[in-house]
Parts: C-alpha cells; sequence; structure tokens
C-alpha cells in the first residue's frame, strides 16, 4: 500500500476534506443566518430541494433570509458522512437531523426529523460546490416544547403526508408552507430514483 508522507497528501483525501467542510459550513453558516458565506458552498447553477423548497440556491438563500427575519427555527445537526468520488465529480451522503420550532394549533412545538442530505457535488476551477442537494427523510416526532400542553394533531391530515416527514409537513402546513408530498425517505421508488440518479451523476 503506497503510504503518504506526513507532510503531504494525495488529491482524493484532500477532496474528501474540501468536501466535508463544505457539508459542515452549509449547516452552520445557514443555521447563523450568514447568507454571504453560505452563497459559497453553491455552484451558480445550485439547486435546493425541501419540503417548502425547491428551486435555485439564490432563490433558497433569499427565502431561508425571510424566514430567519420573520422568525422561523429551523436549525441543522450533522452526523457521519460517506463520500463518492469520480474525477471532478461526487455524491456525499450525510447523516442528519432537522430540528423546528412552531405553533401547532395554538401550542409550542418542537419537531425533529432525521434523515441524510444526499448531495451532487462538482470540482470547477479548482473548487468543490453544490449542484443539487436532496434530502432523505427517515423518520420524524413531534412534541409540545411544555410536556404537560394538551395537543391534538388532525390524523387525516397527518396521514397525506409520507411517514418520513409527516409531523415536520404538518408543522410547515400550520405555519404556511406548500409542503412538497413525494420526497424520499428511506425506503421506496423516490429514493431508489435518487439512487439510480446519483450513480448516472458519477458516470457522466
Amino acid at each position: 500500500m503506497r503510504r503518504v508522507p506526513p507532510s503531504m497528501s494525495d488529491p482524493e483525501t484532500e477532496d474528501r476534506s474540501a468536501i466535508a467542510a463544505l457539508v459542515n459550513n452549509w449547516a452552520v453558516w445557514r443555521d447563523a443566518g450568514n447568507w454571504e458565506r453560505f452563497r459559497g458552498v453553491w455552484h451558480d447553477d445550485g439547486r435546493m430541494m425541501a419540503t417548502w423548497f425547491q428551486g435555485s440556491a439564490d432563490a433558497f438563500i433569499a427565502a431561508s433570509r425571510e424566514g430567519w427575519e420573520k422568525g422561523v427555527s429551523i436549525l441543522h445537526f450533522l452526523g457521519g458522512i460517506a463520500i463518492d468520488i469520480k474525477g471532478t465529480r461526487a455524491i456525499a451522503q450525510t447523516k442528519m437531523t432537522i430540528s423546528q420550532r412552531g405553533e401547532v394549533h395554538g401550542v409550542a412545538c418542537d419537531v425533529v426529523c432525521t434523515g441524510r442530505f444526499y448531495d451532487f457535488l462538482e470540482k470547477r476551477a479548482g473548487n468543490w460546490g453544490l449542484v443539487l442537494r436532496q434530502p432523505i427523510y427517515e423518520k420524524d416526532r413531534l412534541d409540545p416544547v411544555d410536556p404537560a400542553a394538551k395537543l391534538e394533531l388532525d390524523q387525516n391530515l397527518l396521514r397525506r403526508f409520507p411517514e418520513g416527514y409527516r409531523h415536520l409537513a404538518y408543522m410547515q402546513t400550520q405555519i404556511g408552507y406548500e409542503v412538497k408530498r413525494d420526497m424520499p425517505g428511506l425506503r421506496g421508488a423516490e429514493v431508489e430514483a435518487l439512487y439510480r440518479r446519483g450513480r448516472a451523476w458519477l458516470e457522466e
């Protein structure tokens, strides 16, 4: 096995480090409201998919900033990351938790959704950037901030959303967002189609 001297690193190691830093920076800068630095993790044609938003990186930043200024509270916590690289393209999957606070039927609640960020990345002019971020929503739950509060959900509305993010979607609907109802989850046709798209991205 080829050994890399301590003072040097091979190109793939450098690429992996740069991608991991980009993923971490996305969460920190977005949640801190550092919009100028947040823009730097995206390529100019970058796109974001989320339950409440689908569109360009610039439009996502504008919508996130507007929500921030109105007091919308959405935070992201990251876990392990797996990166596949082929040439100047990469797919990164990062374990994450989305935490949102808001009112549901007049009760202050926290919703926590666990899943993965599935990222399409490309190295252009020597720099890695996001081309597409597609979250995978695996499971979620909703709890009143005050454990003694009484909360009753509309079960018919709740069941309209996929299992992986139905409580997140319920809250977002309550505060006025239009929620996309066919986002990929842990299993199913949507996530399998995403995996195929990821494989094709690496082979192009």
